[in-house]
């Protein structure tokens, strides 16, 4: 691992009075997989958003990002476009729905990917079989409807998606949350792949730490109020954890 990819410095988002994140501080390196975890109205799906540039006009942020050296919070929309999907990609706690309902999974990976590159249909199609061995998804996929699809298929379709263009950096919100325990598992199995077969960084969040002590490189425990517990490599946080707050969790889970 080299330098950092992606480096937040004193990071805070507000909604209104409401403090959503206070003062977050972290970095990742390339073939990194970074998890944020903690109780639900920690923020933690705040931190994607405002990587990821998707925080909602009622959103206040102030700090820095640094992808790549340069800080995004500055970018204008347009350098935004750029480098959402072909450098930073995202999957959603429910990628089926992030597909439109009535169109091919293939056709609507292939828009996507055609914003970016001047792919034809044979260069996307020999991208994507690449891709999809690598995460156990039967090629047939690119020709169905998202609504035919069971849950660990949908998520591996986001996968696909999120992974086509081979960003450095994957944002995966809650991924696993809605799949039955196999299919986690599953998944969890494909993203680890993708991290060794692609060094794409990895920030997962998730509130199920079985999955975190599986995954995670380094862990970062947020406590309700939007503020970092504690931050540290996976060995610390699960066998020698300094916080009060993060021994309870690590309590709570059976671990």
């Amino acid at each position: 691992m080299g330098e950092n990819l992606l480096k937040i410095e004193n990071l805070s988002v507000n909604c209104g009075e409401k403090k959503i994140l206070h003062d977050i501080n972290f970095s990742i390196r390339r073939g990194e997989i970074l998890i944020i975890a903690g109780e639900s109205g920690s923020g933690k799906s705040t931190i994607l958003k405002a990587i990821g540039g998707l925080l909602g006009k009622n959103f206040i942020l102030n700090g820095k990002i640094f992808f790549c050296g340069q800080d995004i919070t500055k970018i204008s929309d347009f350098e935004r476009r750029k480098i959402a999907g072909e450098e930073i990609g995202m999957i959603f706690q429910n990628a089926g729905a992030s597909f439109c309902p009535i169109r091919k999974i293939g056709d609507q990976i292939f828009e996507s990917v055609r914003v970016h590159r001047d792919f034809d249909k044979k260069s996307f199609l020999k991208q994507a079989k690449s891709i999809m061995q690598k995460i156990n998804l039967d090629f047939s996929v690119l020709n169905e409807y998202p609504f035919k699809l069971s849950g660990g298929m949908a998520q591996r379709a986001g996968i696909l998606a999120a992974t086509i263009l081979k960003p450095k950096l994957l944002l995966a919100d809650e991924a696993t949350s809605a799949l039955d325990v196999v299919t986690q598992a599953e998944v969890v199995k494909e993203l680890l792949k993708l991290r060794d077969s692609e060094q794409i960084s990895i920030i997962l969040v998730t509130h199920d730490l079985k999955i975190a002590k599986k995954m995670a490189d380094n862990v970062l425990i947020l406590r309700k109020g939007g503020e970092i517990a504690e931050f540290g490599t996976r060995d610390q946080i699960f066998i020698t954890p300094k916080e009060s707050y993060t021994r309870e969790l690590i309590k709570a889970a059976n671990l």
